[in-house]
């Protein structure tokens, strides 16, 4: 499980850049954003009815109780000195930006169980995340695992969802995502910020999570 992690020095410096890159693009706080935008344009017909500028407010509530929270309790939390680095490094570092962030994800998840007419797939998106995050939290009680990769294994996770329930063939969006998820897991192991099997766990969590939150909406 915590096998060496390669290290970026390794590889060369525009690698190294392009890692960076995704590594910040699909960062874990922007993911359930992404995923309920990229749900909403690749499966349409599970938005049946509801218009761009309601899914738009939808969003944005989204953006704010997922990513600006989060992000401003972790800003917040470095300036105070709660913690050594914003880049979470450690299993220490972690611990009170999880929680803060699985109130967040359960408020989240609240709001949108509450509003008339969501469609599952969106809920599906709440309750999957807030389930994660429980699940990282009580993991990095013990060892270290890629948040990043549970992140991608959610999405992952959602378009298997979409393949077995969607009136459109969703496989090639099924592999493209999955094509998503492993350029978002070798990034991490360029950047020698995990092991394989913190990479590989992360996957396992983030899909398993996804279908058992499938399973209990259903």
């Amino acid at each position: 499980m915590n096998d060496i992690p390669a290290t970026a020095s390794k590889y060369p410096k525009g690698l190294t850049i392009l890692a960076n890159i995704i590594s910040y693009i699909f960062h874990p706080v922007f993911m359930p954003v992404i995923m309920a935008a990229g749900v909403y344009f690749l499966s349409p017909t599970s938005f049946a009815g509801i218009d761009i500028s309601m899914f738009g407010q939808w969003l944005l509530i989204m953006g704010f109780l997922t990513v600006f929270f989060p992000l401003f309790t972790l800003f917040l939390l470095k300036k105070l000195d709660f913690i050594e680095s914003i880049q979470l490094h450690t299993a220490k570092d972690r611990i009170i930006p999880l929680i803060a962030t699985m109130i967040f994800y359960f408020w989240a998840n609240m709001v949108f169980g509450n509003i008339p007419n969501v469609p599952m797939i969106l809920h599906l998106v709440t309750l999957s995340s807030f389930w994660g995050i429980i699940l990282l939290f009580l993991i990095n009680i013990f060892f270290k695992v890629s948040m990043h990769t549970a992140a991608a294994g959610s999405y992952v996770g959602l378009m298997i969802v979409l393949a077995m329930t969607s009136p459109v063939n969703m496989i090639l969006l099924f592999f493209a995502t999955v094509l998503v998820a492993g350029a978002i897991g070798t990034a991490r192991r360029i950047l020698g910020a995990h092991g394989s099997g913190e990479i590989w766990l992360g996957y396992a969590i983030g899909i398993l999570v996804t279908l058992a939150a499938y399973i209990y909406l259903k």
